[in-house]
């Protein structure tokens, strides 16, 4: 479980993500089973899911959401993706939306990029030269009709021409992006607990309503890169953003 093929490099260099199972299902489940705890709700009486959305959170790291976070499938993911030592590991996976299969879904389905820019002041920016890289990790079955994240296949060439050097808020790098990758290829963030997401920085992503019957459970998270991201490195980072070989 714990390689990372050549493959699966060049999928990420293609597509701007990749698709890794970094732990067991019995983790992911465990970890599944903690955040019904936290947010108070039953999976066995959907009478009581009233939103679209809950939020909960892991920060602390510890138990299966630990144990998946210290993955050597992940950690080898990340090394050949970043190169060894070009990422900095996590302790916690932070912030967990959890999707219900509820009327009007939530208004939050617009394609972005997730901030990638610490500032000295505490707020956040959206840059090509990107301090974090993505990961979507998914504690529950994600069919298609169960909110998948939908991504933009290549499109992080197509944000590193359309954004160029300067720095943007969260809104305005969203309608750039958008624009921008609008002809690009869709795939689904679909799988089963323990799977993760890989994801370019620069890669235009966005959340769909749930028409299917369970709760979607996944973290989204950012891993700090040790250095920000230089479109001519010569890692995966950096050679994705060059060749435009899934463009017609």
């Amino acid at each position: 479980m714990d390689s990372f093929g050549d493959e699966q490099v060049e999928s990420f260099v293609r597509d701007g993500f990749v698709k890794v199972t970094i732990g067991p299902r019995e983790q992911g489940e465990a970890a599944q089973a903690l955040l019904w705890r936290q947010i108070g709700l039953s999976p066995d009486e959907p009478e009581g899911w009233h939103e679209p959305v809950v939020w909960a959170a892991d920060m602390t790291g510890h138990g299966p959401f630990g144990e998946l976070l210290r993955s050597p499938a992940l950690a080898a993911g990340l090394d050949a993706l970043c190169g060894k030592g070009g990422w900095q590991p996590r302790g916690a996976a932070g912030n967990i939306p959890i999707r219900f299969p509820r009327r009007p879904p939530a208004d939050d389905r617009g394609w972005h990029l997730d901030l990638n820019l610490p500032r000295p002041d505490g707020s956040w920016g959206v840059t090509t030269r990107s301090h974090t890289l993505l990961m979507l990790l998914l504690f529950s079955e994600v069919g298609e009709l169960d909110a998948p994240t939908r991504i933009r296949a290549g499109s992080q060439r197509d944000s590193l021409g359309a954004l160029g050097e300067k720095v943007y808020d969260h809104v305005s790098a969203g309608a750039v992006v958008d624009k921008a990758s609008e002809n690009r290829p869709v795939a689904l963030a679909t799988g089963s607990p323990g799977d993760a997401y890989l994801v370019h920085p620069l890669t235009v992503h966005a959340a769909q309503e749930h028409l299917g019957e369970r709760p979607r459970f996944m973290a989204q998270m950012p891993f700090f890169l040790t250095a920000p991201l230089d479109p001519a490195a010569d890692t995966p980072l950096g050679r994705a953003l060059r060749q435009d070989l899934g463009r017609a």
